[in-house]
């Protein structure tokens, strides 16, 4: 058996072979999914050989204009990642000299994290590359980008509220 080639082929299958299940949400999560691969997809060339990941960028950019040292947990919160994740990035980034770590005083468990010159060097060379693939990967939204951010921008609000909501 062949997969389906087309997105809605998916959930008419989903359909027809389970008529109980309320499938319009693959109508909204499926193509944010598929973006999100796309958008991987086609940034991939820019990390080739460079000094920094993807997920290492994320997080520099996050410590970059921080307003003072951050709690590691708090950047893991602000990136979307489980905590494992980003401690295992900013080992990386500490082995080579972009963030600097130190136990906070406040909680010894707790790690407090700046980005040191040599990370705000390796983001002002990265990130201004990011957008700028970004940016052309995007202007032939034309007069329909504000209409598909503010949509995006709805999306996160809505998906924001619910996760606080569970969390509470």
């Amino acid at each position: 058996m062949t997969p389906p080639s087309a997105p809605e082929d998916f959930r008419a299958m989903w359909t027809a072979a389970r008529p109980d299940l309320d499938t319009s949400p693959m109508d909204v999560v499926g193509p944010v999914k598929r973006i999100e691969a796309l958008l991987t997809t086609a940034l991939e060339p820019l990390y080739e050989g460079a000094p920094l990941t993807a997920p290492e960028l994320d997080a520099l950019v996050q410590l970059r204009h921080a307003q003072g040292p951050v709690i590691a947990r708090r950047l893991a919160e602000t990136l979307g990642c489980s905590r494992a994740a980003v401690s295992k990035t900013l080992a990386k980034l500490e082995k080579r000299g972009f963030v600097e770590r130190r136990p906070s005083p406040a909680d010894r468990r707790a790690a407090l994290v700046t980005v040191t010159p040599a990370g705000c060097d390796a983001i002002d060379t990265m990130f201004p590359r990011q957008l700028a693939a970004e940016a052309e990967l995007l202007d032939s939204l034309g007069t329909d980008r504000d209409r598909v951010v503010e949509a995006l921008n709805l999306l996160e609000k809505i998906l924001q509220q619910r996760v606080v909501r569970q969390r509470a």
